[in-house]
């Protein structure tokens, strides 16, 4: 053929999150079917830096822009590539679907296919054919025909050949055909009458055929890696097989507190970002703004997510949107409906992981290392129970850029555990609305202060940083996480990439920590949230470290929530405690001594928060930024909630409009860069150094 010829030239290649883009040179060599790249066009008599065998392979344009496509190998492996225009991409795609068309054609004529099954997901309706009147009888499934075939009994089903990929790829190609034509089939339909384009039953079918076409997908790149091995003997090393895990590693990406380039930023067209920042007139109100905890109040708010009403009752929407999303599709992009809001924002769930000040200050209680490693460990555990507001799945609003969310909690001196054995109150859940009023008449010195701020530094991509304070025990956290949302199927699938850091400055420890990721699971029927991935605490003065698995429910048989760890000496690799159980109800703690507490989280006492009344919250306040958000939800008013929530984007849009016209830079009021990480402008460590310093100078 003509078009047979080989191409060369530079190409951006994504590399990793790190990295980001980068150019290569790549050379499609038709003979051989292979795309090769190298680092320049210097270097291409030298061996290449990457080559994928086009066999097999799938070639596609994204819909990402107009410049970006992928080339999905048979083995597994993927390339990322972006062209410099719309018409050099088209050159790319056009050869390399040439090329991988004629040498997947040739392994097919030297190996005979499989004998597939036939199937129909043919409509009995399209675009040109009249309507059709449903019977009562008559669901949408039948209506559109949609059948399988049985094998016939007593038959196996032959093994299938690595070779064979080839012909199942041509098959799930041609029900992916099939399934569009359903799709268009039912989008054809008129909006009114006995059958509409937005029935219920066909809106499920949508949504269900696509989720099964996915799920077959990721069958399929389980089988390609399983080909893989077969062929090099093993799987390379830091391969996974997995299914809804998160497909990159936490604890990579950020390292004390240096937070790497986001290129995700480059790929987001302007026409769907949901939020963008606000702007005032005045950047005068970006200066730090010190918080009087005698100001707050304990919070008397207590809303609990257990309503299933709205959701029920706006399945039909959540099954449209379902049916136009597509597989790993970042959600930042999507416009997500009011009725899935939770009504708080993430600055505040945030603030709601510390709902147990009393475990968080004893850490720093611990007389040996390896006490206060043990002892940060079950604090981290116990905090994401109550972070959760009941036990449906819903979503905190997104911050905007720049706001921002205050609080505090006081506890009493004496409530504090200082033995080694009493690091858990013994409050029963009734007394956990009264606790603060155990302070009444008490005065400062009888109490602790924890302070926490948390600030939406940047929102493309949407990191959000949180600081936490406790002056007396001379001890603050100081964390940043950048939340990455994806479209799983039938789940939700929240990536929290970042990293904390916990200072004790009364022994010199530092201790580094990893957030795990969160799923919204069945979002078709009653959504429920479980973690999911590994984290790694660490403390590199002392040598203790801790690993800990939040263990997703496999899909058959095992339990919710499951969560393991242990605790070791770096240096001696001695295990020095292990826990199980469940991170949302009961953990077992075993120590080497040979003792095992047990912790009931839902009898666990939790402290309430104490917050500024509205009235004398800044407008960049998360409470009095949504009220109006959260009011007409409280209410039942969801039309009312997502006019609210659509002027406050609208703001947002037309305030970043104006900053890019006067190329002025958005400024943080709380958190300041430093190399890639964001820190607290005045921490306790700046502080207390400084201090010790005057001291000295004084002296």
């Amino acid at each position: 053929s003509d078009h047979m010829e080989n191409i060369y030239g530079y190409l951006m290649k994504y590399t990793n999150l790190v990295t980001g883009w980068q150019y290569r040179f790549f050379v499609l060599n038709n003979d051989a079917g292979l795309l090769e790249y190298f680092v320049n066009e210097q270097s291409r008599h030298l061996k290449p830096r990457g080559t994928l065998q086009l066999a097999g392979a799938v070639i596609s344009p994204s819909d990402e822009d107009s410049h970006t496509f992928t080339v999905n190998a048979a083995s597994g492996e993927q390339y990322k590539l972006r062209a410099t225009d719309a018409k050099e991409r088209q050159h790319w795609v056009s050869r390399l679907q040439i090329c991988t068309q004629h040498h997947t054609e040739a392994i097919g004529k030297n190996n005979p296919p499989l004998k597939s099954r036939s199937f129909s997901l043919a409509s009995q309706g399209s675009a040109n054919s009249p309507g059709v009147q449903r019977r009562p009888s008559q669901n949408a499934v039948s209506f559109f025909g949609v059948g399988h075939h049985r094998l016939p009994t007593g038959k196996r089903v032959p093994i299938m050949q690595p070779d064979h990929l080839v012909d199942v790829r041509e098959m799930m190609s041609q029900a992916e055909g099939q399934q569009r034509d359903l799709i268009r089939s039912i989008e054809c339909l008129p909006v009114s009458g006995h059958l509409t384009s937005l029935d219920q039953d066909l809106l499920m079918l949508k949504a269900t055929s696509m989720a099964t076409m996915n799920c077959l997908n990721d069958c399929f790149h389980i089988l390609q890696l399983q080909h893989a091995s077969q062929q090099k003997g093993s799987l390379p090393a830091g391969t996974t097989i997995s299914w809804l895990e998160p497909k990159i590693s936490l604890a990579n990406h950020f390292k004390n507190g240096a937070a790497q380039n986001f290129p995700a930023e480059i790929n987001k067209p302007a026409s769907v970002r949901e939020e963008q920042s606000i702007a005032e007139p005045c950047q005068l109100t970006r200066e730090p703004e010190e918080i009087n905890p005698d100001e707050e109040l304990e919070d008397i708010c207590d809303d609990k997510e257990d309503d299933l009403g709205a959701v029920e009752e706006q399945r039909s929407v959540i099954l449209h949107l379902l049916s136009q999303l597509k597989l790993g599709m970042d959600l930042t992009r999507v416009v997500l409906p009011t009725f899935i809001l939770e009504k708080r924002s993430l600055l505040e769930m945030y603030a709601d992981f510390m709902s147990h000040p009393d475990l968080f200050i004893a850490i720093t209680n611990g007389t040996t290392p390896e006490e206060r490693m043990i002892r940060f460990v079950e604090y981290y555990l116990t905090s994401f129970h109550e972070g959760r507001k009941g036990a449906i799945a819903k979503k905190p609003y997104n911050p905007i850029i720049g706001e921002t969310f205050h609080c505090s909690w006081r506890m009493l001196k004496s409530d504090i555990a200082t033995d080694a054995g009493g690091n858990f109150s013994a409050h029963p859940p009734s007394e956990q609305v009264t606790l603060s009023k155990d302070l009444e008449g008490q005065t400062e010195l009888d109490y602790y202060t924890v302070k926490f701020v948390a600030e939406q530094v940047s929102h493309h991509p949407p990191v959000s940083g949180f600081y936490a304070e406790c002056v007396e025990r001379n001890m603050c956290v100081n964390a940043h996480v950048w939340t990455k949302s994806k479209f799983l199927g039938m789940s939700i699938g929240v990536t929290m990439v970042g990293e904390g850091l916990l200072s004790l400055l009364e022994h010199g420890e530092e201790y580094t920590f990893s957030l795990p990721c969160a799923y919204a699971r069945s979002i078709l029927t009653v959504p429920w949230v479980e973690l999911g991935g590994k984290v790694n605490i660490n403390c590199a003065k002392t040598g203790y470290s801790a690993s800990i698995n939040f263990h997703t429910k496999p899909f058959y048989g095992g339990k919710l929530h499951r969560v393991t760890g242990e605790v070791k000496q770096n240096t001696t690799n001695t295990v020095v405690c292990r826990v199980q159980g469940e991170w949302n109800s009961v953990l077992e703690f075993t120590y080497s001594n040979g003792e095992t507490k047990y912790v009931d989280l839902t009898k666990l006492s939790v402290t309430r928060k104490r917050v500024r009344p509205l009235e004398k919250q800044g407008p960049f306040e998360s409470r009095r930024l949504w009220q109006h958000v959260t009011e007409s939800l409280r209410d039942g008013d969801i039309d009312k909630a997502t006019e609210h929530k659509r002027a406050l984007e609208e703001r947002q849009r037309n305030e970043e409009r104006l900053r890019a016209e006067t190329e002025a830079p958005w400024c943080t009021k709380y958190f300041l860069k430093e190399g890639d990480g964001w820190v607290y402008h005045k921490p306790l460590w700046k502080t207390v150094s400084a201090a010790q310093t005057q001291q000295t100078d004084t002296n």
